[in-house]
This record gives structure tokens, sequence and C-alpha cells, in this order.
């Protein structure tokens, strides 16, 4: 099992607010919070950041508390329309507190790939479905699930190789989906749902490379928006790598339009690297 199993950061839960913290990504994220708690929230983490010498604050925040984190410094990278029950959205607002961490490699790259991305139209007419075998996973998937995530990831900012962790999001807010060669897993994706608030981050597709170029992925989106749409959820999104090009034209291909990049962000595939929003709201 890999080393970076034991590299990962923290999820704390503190009056009425989730963070996830740590010198991995060498970030705050504020996951979620209670809008009553907004100041208090905002006091502990400019505090830890700076008790940590963390390089990066990040807040899902509402749009009411925009005015106040703008007076604190904080500026808007990204925005999931409708991620409040349909209507209200979600920003994603953020503040360095290092300066080497705003500079961004290859930047150049990361903007040409966005264009190239949301030049990607919808058609479905010419998507000819792969030959392999879909369904949802379960708990007994959980080993062949941590081999393909150690095989495609080289670090990742969650303990996806623990196999209690999968196990525990199991019974919370999670559902698997993957897809099989015979009895072998070849590749999966999460659906993360937020109940309360009816939207769905369709994320960690993991796909072994000796099968990439047969849209698999774009396959498991197709499945997990529709076990999506039967179960009432209305807003979909996806935070990508700005690097992976083909992950962000699956979701552009799909409908899904951009919402912002969050620059030297996450952990992932070895290196700090800058996440793409993609966002699709389903009007019935």
């Amino acid at each position: 099992m890999k080393d970076t199993i034991e590299k990962k950061d923290t999820i704390e839960k503190k009056d009425g607010f989730t963070i996830h913290h740590g010198t991995y990504s060498d970030r705050i994220y504020v996951m979620s919070y209670n809008p009553s708690e907004t100041k208090k929230m905002l006091d502990y983490v400019r505090k830890l950041g700076e008790d940590k010498a963390y390089g990066k604050i990040i807040i899902k925040a509402r749009e009411t508390d925009r005015v106040l984190l703008l007076d604190a410094g904080f500026t808007k990278e990204g925005e999931i329309e409708g991620y409040y029950k349909g209507t209200d959205p979600c920003l994603f607002m953020v503040k360095y507190l290092k300066p080497d961490r705003r500079g961004v490699r290859k930047k150049a790259k990361i903007l040409d790939g966005i264009d190239k991305a949301k030049e990607k139209k919808t058609n479905l007419d010419d998507f000819k479905w792969p030959n392999y075998t879909f369904r949802s996973l379960g708990e007994e998937d959980i080993k062949q699930m941590i081999k393909v995530y150690e095989e495609v990831f080289q670090s990742y900012p969650f303990p996806i190789y623990d196999p209690n962790y999968i196990k525990k999001t199991m019974t919370e807010d999670c559902q698997y989906f993957g897809v099989f060669d015979q009895e072998s897993l070849i590749g999966l994706s999460t659906c993360e749902i937020n109940h309360k608030e009816k939207n769905v981050e369709m994320t960690d597709f993991a796909v072994l490379p000796t099968y990439r170029g047969h849209k698999l992925a774009k396959a498991l989106l197709i499945i997990m928006e529709k076990a999506m749409i039967e179960q009432g959820i209305s807003t979909h999104y996806t935070i990508a790598r700005s690097q992976s090009l083909p992950m962000n034209m699956t979701f552009s291909s799909l409908g899904y339009h951009y919402g912002g990049t969050l620059w030297n962000n996450t952990q992932i595939a070895g290196n700090i690297e800058s996440m793409n929003i993609w966002v699709k709201q389903i009007i019935e």
C-alpha cells in the first residue's frame, strides 16, 4: 500500500463549521459552515493559518458573506451556481498567506486548456457506449477500488487508500460507480451528495492507464447523472485537475459550464495543482 496513506490532512468539525487543513495541501479548506457562525469561523481560520503558516485559505462561502470576506482580504476564484437548493450560489473565496503560493506553473497552458474545453460541444449522437460492464459499487468492491486508486493517483487530498475511510463514506454521503472488464474493476467514480442542499460533486474519476481512450469517464458520468436526477439532485458539479484536458473536456461535452479556477489548490497526483470548476443545473 502506498506510503501516501499517512500523508493526509485533517478534517475538523468545530462550532458549526467543518474544515480540512494540513501541510499536505498546505491550506485551510472551509468545506461548510453555519451562516450564524461566519465571524467566529473567519477568526478561527485566520488564526490557524497564521499559527500553522499555511499557504492558502479557501472558503466555500454564501453570497450573503461576500462583502465580509472581501473586507477581510479574500477574493473570489470560482462559483457554483445553484449550489444551495438550486437557487443560491456557492462562492469559492480565497486568501493567500504566502507570496509564492500565488505563482502558477504553466498558467498559459492551463488557460489554453480551459478555452479548448469550453469549445467542446455537447453531442451524444455519435457516442459509442464502451463494451464493458457498469454498476454501482459496494463494500465487496473496496479492495479493488483501492488498487485502482493506487495505480492512478500518486497522491490525493483525502484518504482514498484507506478501506475504513471508503466504507465510512459509503454509509454517509457517497455513492460509487464502477466499470469492469469481466470481473476486474478498471475504472470508478464517486457521487458525493449533499442531500440537504440538493447538490452533488461528481468526483474521484480513476481509469487504469491501459483502458484510457475508450470514453469510460464519460460513460460513468452519464450513469452518475441519471442516478442523481432520479434522486432529485438538481445541481451537479466537479472540481477537476486543470492539467487533465480530457477530464475537463468530458464535463464540457456533457453541458457543464466553466465556473472558475482554484489556483495552486490541491495536492493530487504528486503535486499541488490548480483545479477547474464545472457546473450543470438540471432544470425539470
